[in-house]
């Protein structure tokens, strides 16, 4: 995929059906967290991580994942996904170092959008996606990462 400017992503129609493709018929958390997060770092323009984190005990700990190493273990309110997974909105961050207690899992991460994953009114995970680029994300990407995680969601409901 060719490379674009930060905010020009235009796909997300196509890659949210090779997401429904990829993951349907497979209801198991895991196995498409991997397949998803694989689809988008592979898919989305300038990303260095894309992955999941999942609730565990009052926790989130990291689950599949493209990228460099990984926090493992982030506190309720502790960086951008801690923020997402206590307030329960996606958070859109355009520079992560001017955000308040943000965690440099990747000290090239500058940009950062996470998307709390919620079945039954409560957060059992989030989606985070990092990129190298300050701003890189728009409101549409957020909206398009949004998208691709209540895919995730309905892939286990079965």
């Amino acid at each position: 995929m060719p490379s674009v400017q930060a905010g020009e992503f235009e796909s997300w129609d196509a890659l949210a059906q090779q997401a429904r493709g990829l993951l349907s018929g497979e209801p198991h958390r895991i196995a498409n967290a991997a397949n998803l997060a694989a689809l988008i770092f592979n898919g989305v323009p300038d990303l260095n991580w894309a992955g999941f984190y999942f609730v565990e005990g009052d926790e989130l700990i990291v689950g599949p994942f493209q990228g460099q190493p990984a926090c493992v273990r982030i506190a309720p309110g502790n960086g951008v996904c801690g923020t997402a997974m206590v307030s329960g909105e996606t958070q859109r961050v355009e520079d992560v170092n001017a955000f308040a207690g943000h965690i440099a899992c990747d000290p090239n991460s500058r940009s950062e959008v996470v998307v709390p994953l919620i079945e039954s009114g409560r957060v059992v995970g989030v989606l985070d996606i990092d990129s190298p680029i300050p701003g890189r994300f728009s409101d549409a990407d957020a909206r398009g990462f949004e998208q691709l995680a209540a895919i995730y969601l309905a892939s286990l409901a079965r």
